[in-house]
């Protein structure tokens, strides 16, 4: 399961518990009434789905589950600490500038709570500066590549020899026409490829005609660098194309977009972030690369 903020004080007050020999005993440690603590106890117990002690006249005693969960949230804990300590040690050499790549149009996006990562990190780090720049993905691989930006998040169309890639999450894209193109009042039943490619596509420059291929054409009639061009291309009315559906969504307040064929058509993009595991000046990156792994791969693991 993911493990939330509510989770973790759970599991620490079951360890204080544990190790104080029974609710009576933790009391004063946790500065709680007997009824709040077993009502805790009983909520971890339903969020895990096990028993974890007995309690009652014959005294605290816990059940061989709880013996493992025990062990098992003691190292849990104990990397926690790890990681606590390791980052403290970290904070007195965050300095200069952290320089992080980003694709458009991804702020529509719940999967991407980027600015969760960047208050955290700027919590943990006040005299890093940050520079945000939004590039292109091939444009991005490259300022990795050549020590320009420490850390890019994007779609990327191809894989790099040389440097690390950590999944993030997926975006789910659909084929969108807008009001206006003789599709937009077709049924979907009537939609097919071959029907689809008889009329104008936009593309990616970025994927060389790669997100085009279940329509084998020759050639997009259009091609875009970023999502919000390929939005105005679509709005036209004389071009069909994909989007991400949260940016669409955004869009479409005015149902002038209409998905077609999302059983057909729909297909996943895997976000990831790159960077060169060689670098030097890696305390930074590195913690905000564990502060994005966190924020976004614990609540939608790709």
């Amino acid at each position: 399961m993911a493990l939330d903020t509510t989770d973790i004080r759970l599991l620490r007050l079951f360890v204080t518990i544990v190790e104080s020999g029974g609710f009576a005993a933790a009391q004063a440690k946790l500065n709680l009434s007997l009824s709040t603590i077993s009502s805790h106890v009983a909520g971890l117990e339903t969020r895990l789905g096990v028993t974890l002690c007995r309690r009652g006249r014959g005294g605290f005693s816990l059940t061989p589950e709880g013996q493992a969960a025990y062990a098992e949230i003691q190292r849990l804990l104990g990397s926690m600490n790890q990681f606590d300590n390791r980052m403290r040690s970290l904070r007195d050499k965050l300095h200069g500038t952290l320089t992080v790549g980003l694709v458009d149009n991804t702020i529509t996006d719940p999967r991407a709570p980027l600015e969760r990562v960047f208050a955290r990190f700027v919590a943990m780090a006040p005299e890093v500066r940050l520079n945000i720049s939004t590039r292109a993905p091939d444009d991005l691989l490259r300022e990795v590549i050549t020590g320009n930006m420490h850390l890019a998040i994007a779609s990327f169309p191809r894989v790099v020899l040389g440097l690390a890639y950590d999944d993030l999450y997926r975006e789910r894209q659909l084929f969108y026409c807008a009001e206006g193109h003789p599709l937009f009042l077709t049924p979907d039943a009537e939609i097919d490829v071959d029907l689809v490619r008889r009329h104008r596509i936009v593309g990616r420059d970025y994927w060389g005609g790669r997100d085009l291929k279940i329509f084998a054409i020759a050639g997009a009639h259009a091609t875009v660098s970023d999502m919000e061009a390929e939005a105005r291309l679509i709005l036209s009315g004389a071009f069909l194309g994909y989007l991400p559906e949260h940016f669409a969504t955004a869009l479409n307040r005015d149902g002038r977009l209409r998905a077609l064929r999302p059983d057909l058509f729909a297909r996943e993009q895997l976000f990831q972030v790159t960077y060169d595991p060689n670098r030097v000046e890696v305390a930074a990156s590195e913690l905000f690369r564990r502060m994005l792994i966190e924020e976004m791969v614990a609540a939608f693991p790709p």
